[in-house]
């Protein structure tokens, strides 16, 4: 089993630091939060509260993911990095492609790309990106990434993207995987159709066997069951190790994602009072695992 810390919240001029001390403690890797922007007011369409309304406000920090991972990468030697999710259908592939391949070489080949197809309406208005067929365009999104990541001369005639022919330099002699997140049937067709590894959104210890088993029927389905491909989770329940084990050997599950400091320490908590919580796991659950 892996394990990888969640620092969506995180105090910015924390990371590096908690980055250094995840790495000494064991973690596989850091998992950092994104919005483009994030507005004043919203509308209830958040689909992972019973009232539609996230459990935060516009002040909570989300920084560039890019320029985060490119610091931390730049102090640490062997812990990865990715994205829980990076909202990628309301961006530019161009940009992400050039922007992620630079980071995929900065970093040594420890960055993963993860994806989601986002759920703020308001975001994507603000950006002036339909919302309305975002899933097509992350679809596409993917395949533009994909063809810049090889570095070759290439063109790309789609609904969403159409460019003459145009070459990605430089790039990462192995180009970055890529994970996709949500738990609905489309997200999981599009990890596995499409992804090599998947993200969830956060479930129960009960929830997960039934959504790997899932994901491995549509591998099957898409001709990719014999490719490498991690399962990510956040599990709700309380976590130790005989539980962990049991995940891993009866449902598949490769990775276990802790939860935002914020939900343990409150919303802000001092790099201290993180470590501790770090060291504590690392000592009570990862080094048994």
């Amino acid at each position: 089993m892996k394990f990888w810390q969640a620092i969506t919240w995180v105090e910015t001029e924390q990371l590096p630091e908690l980055a250094k001390f995840a790495e000494e403690a064991g973690y596989h890797g850091l998992m950092g939060g994104d919005h483009a922007v994030y507005p004043e007011t919203i509308d209830a369409g958040y689909p992972y509260s019973e009232d539609g309304r996230p459990d935060m406000s516009p002040d909570w920090e989300y920084p560039d993911q890019w320029v985060s991972i490119a610091a931390m990468a730049a102090v640490t030697e062997r812990i990865r990095f990715t994205t829980g999710v990076y909202v990628l259908p309301a961006r530019n592939p161009h940009e992400v492609a050039r922007a992620t391949a630079t980071l995929g070489i900065l970093s040594e080949d420890r960055f993963i790309l993860g994806v989601g197809a986002g759920w703020m309406h308001e975001e994507f208005e603000i950006y002036g990106v339909p919302f309305v067929g975002r899933g097509k365009r992350m679809d596409e999104c993917i395949d533009v990434i994909r063809k810049l990541w090889t570095g070759e001369m290439v063109e790309h005639h789609g609904p969403c993207f159409d460019f003459p022919r145009v070459q990605l330099s430089p790039v990462p002699t192995t180009a970055p995987p890529i994970y996709v997140g949500g738990d609905n049937e489309l997200a999981l067709r599009r990890a596995a159709f499409l992804g090599d590894g998947w993200i969830g959104a956060g479930n129960t210890a009960e929830e997960v066997g039934p959504l790997i088993s899932r994901l491995a029927a549509l591998r099957k389905e898409a001709g990719r069951d014999h490719l490498p491909f991690e399962t990510m989770v956040g599990l709700k329940n309380e976590l130790d190790a005989d539980l962990l084990k049991r995940m891993r050997d009866e449902s598949g599950m490769t990775s276990a994602v802790l939860y935002p400091f914020h939900y343990s320490l409150g919303h802000r908590s001092t790099l201290d009072a993180k470590k501790r919580l770090m060291e504590d796991f690392a000592e009570n659950v990862i080094r048994h695992c």
